[in-house]
């Protein structure tokens, strides 16, 4: 399997950034497909924490090339911030490696101002968006008004397409929320500045990914979020603003899917979800604070404490289904070695009827009660794993039944947060 898309499973935060690292030096392009910097990957790598927001993970591996795709909606300075770091760790991010889509859009000062209101508005019912203006960047770019890094580099464009922007924005604020209007020129000035120095980066990347493809490259496509924040496949309306699933890598790259030649889905060993929205197998008090101690369970972008719980099957299958999984990495199994026994979800009842696969309607999906198989615990630390062999026979026994239950074969095993911390089953660049 030459290329590899490489999707979260649950509700995101899965450690898709440690999986990327650790597939990146058998990659030679790693190309980001969606999302924007509301997603945060965590890279430990010999004790240093690096979190990655819009560059793709490949970036901590000399020589690989590193795009972000057309999918993707890009705060100019975040990304300049990014670079910076890391070029601040002796890291390149020169236009030799690090590439932004020319038609990619730009996330704007006022679709955060925007973002952040509406999020207001809605009191209790709040969607727990991270305020980064990722959600009103997608509303401009269907309703035909958003800028590109096309439109951002050429200055008669620029100022045109801010123009209008400015207007609309300004419009809302003022009239619609009572707040202060956007400082049109302020900001053109400061565009034509974060222009000036992106503009090196700035390429037809779709082409660029078309001809390294047919060169018989190996392309590593890195989705953010995960499968049950997806705009159609997840908990509408606590999703985010793009598709997350395994298809948007083709539609968010500009390449064929005919070059996506397999999905590696990212699963925790229990689940976690930040923000508003159902969570069946969440555990509000003691177990879940266990959990969210035990694999510090605090968002990446936002360091907002996680919503913790078991393990969701049905929910692990719905991913398996949708984004069509050919194999699964399961991390932070070495969290679960402090409980005797180990609760798993196999299927819901509402209103005492089995029910086997999450309910579209939200409301019906929010009165899913768990049915739970409860599995021997271990009580042994894994960080020294790296075979199968050397897990503890419950241990093992606990990947057995996800594999069975989410029918995709589990390639790869996270038993710590260091990038050595891991046994890999097999290449999944290769076919099980």
């Amino acid at each position: 399997m030459a290329n590899q898309v490489i999707v979260g499973a649950q509700w995101g935060d899965e450690g898709k950034g440690k999986v990327v690292d650790l597939l990146s030096p058998r990659a030679d392009v790693v190309v980001r497909f969606q999302g924007g910097a509301n997603a945060g990957h965590t890279l430990i790598v010999d004790g240093h924490k690096t979190v990655l927001h819009l560059v793709p993970s490949g970036i901590l591996h000399p020589g690989k090339t590193c795009v972000i795709g057309n999918g993707v909606v890009v705060d100019p300075w975040a990304l300049l911030e990014e670079m910076a770091e890391l070029r601040s760790y002796g890291l390149p991010a020169d236009p030799d490696q690090l590439k932004v889509s020319e038609r990619a859009h730009v996330v704007l000062p006022f679709h955060r101002l925007l973002d952040k209101a509406r999020e207001g508005l809605r009191g209790g019912g709040a969607i727990g968006t991270t305020g980064r203006g990722i959600g009103p960047a997608y509303e401009a770019k269907a309703a035909r008004r958003g800028m590109r890094f096309c439109d951002l580099v050429d200055p008669p464009t620029l100022e045109r397409v801010l123009a209008a922007g400015v207007e609309e924005a300004n419009a809302v604020l003022t009239r619609g929320l009572g707040m202060a209007p956007v400082d049109g020129a302020a900001l053109l000035d400061s565009l034509r500045e974060v222009a000036a120095a992106l503009a090196p980066h700035v390429a037809d990347t779709g082409a660029l990914l078309d001809e390294r493809l047919r060169s018989g490259a190996r392309v590593l496509f890195e989705g953010a979020q995960g499968t049950l924040l997806d705009l159609d496949h997840g908990t509408y309306p606590f999703v985010t603003s793009s598709s997350t699933a395994a298809a948007a890598a083709a539609l968010g790259s500009g390449v064929g899917p005919r070059w996506l030649d397999g999905v590696l889905g990212i699963a925790k060993a229990y689940c976690t979800r930040v923000g508003s929205g159902p969570f069946p197998t969440e555990q509000a008090g003691a177990v879940g604070e266990e959990l969210r101690a035990g694999g510090g369970e605090y968002g990446a972008t936002t360091g907002r404490p996680r919503r913790c719980g078991w393990l969701d099957l049905p929910l692990l299958r719905y991913a398996t289904r949708v984004n069509g999984l050919t194999s699964l990495a399961l991390t932070k199994l070495d969290v679960l070695s402090r409980f005797p026994e180990i609760p798993v979800c196999t299927g819901y009842r509402i209103d005492g009827r089995p029910v086997e696969r999450p309910p579209a309607n939200l409301a019906l999906f929010q009165r899913c009660e768990p049915v739970y198989e409860v599995l021997p615990g271990w009580l042994t630390p894994l960080g020294h794993a790296r075979r199968i062999e050397d897990l503890p026979s419950a241990a093992r026994a606990y990947l057995e039944r996800i594999e069975r239950d989410a029918d995709a074969p589990i390639c790869m095993v996270s038993v710590g947060a260091e990038r050595s911390e891991v046994i890999e089953l097999w290449d999944p660049f290769k076919t099980a």
